[in-house]
């Protein structure tokens, strides 16, 4: 567990860092989603998405260099928690640079959430937010992935997921049913698309159902 202590302090010239976001990629192209780091553009998409501003506790899974990282600390109000889940020790180290008391970084997987959380003393957050790229991913830890942002987010909270494919839907629909809404943002190295769910125990139970209704009758109809 590791809490920086001390009032906000963002070191400029590494907030970007293309040449070690471009590095890491080239090192484990499977866990990075883009060779450079995310536009404002996309970030202010993901923003208005996640709906920040209301947000108490909020994890973000694979914030890579900690653009986004820091962009979300600047829109959280001051008793706010963003705790970040990163699997590269690359990129955990980097975001070490941030100094916000309302900072939390962890080293580890996303599919272990619920632990994670305890260990760090965290309920259960309003908002995830994932870059991790679930296209890359295998699709069993995929599908834990989802199944811990289910199991561990908020009553009405938020799964923001920002990706180049529409892997992370197909993954993630059975699991959390449609998503509310899906955008498209192309000012941004590639193009991403920012998925939203909404976890809604009565909703969610539903659009599963009928999702796995519709899997089943396609299934009929091609063995007819």
């Amino acid at each position: 567990m590791d809490r920086e202590m001390g009032g906000p302090k963002y070191d400029s010239n590494r907030r970007k860092n293309p040449a070690a976001f471009f590095r890491e990629f080239l090192r484990k192209p499977s866990q990075v989603g883009s060779v450079i780091p995310s536009s404002r553009f996309l970030e202010q998409r993901i923003i208005e998405a996640s709906d920040l501003s209301a947000a108490r506790r909020v994890v973000e899974l694979g914030p890579g260099t900690g653009g986004t990282t820091r962009a979300f600390l600047r829109h959280l109000g001051q008793d706010a928690q963003l705790l970040s889940i990163e699997l590269s020790p690359f990129f955990h180290e980097l975001l070490g640079e941030i100094a916000d008391p309302r900072f939390t970084r962890h080293l580890g997987s996303a599919e272990d959430l619920a632990a994670i959380l305890a260990l760090h003393h965290m309920g259960k957050p309003d908002v995830v937010i994932s870059g991790i790229p679930f296209s890359k991913m295998p699709e069993a830890v995929a599908c834990r992935v989802a199944q811990a942002v289910k199991g561990n987010l908020a009553e009405g909270g938020r799964f923001i997921a920002y990706q180049f494919r529409r892997d992370v839907a197909r993954i993630t629909n059975p699991i959390m049913g449609t998503p509310v809404s899906c955008t498209l943002e192309m000012r941004n190295i590639p193009p991403m698309r920012v998925f939203r769910w909404c976890k809604n125990s009565v909703t969610n139970d539903a659009a599963i159902a009928d999702t796995s209704a519709s899997r089943s009758s396609r299934s009929q109809a091609n063995t007819v």
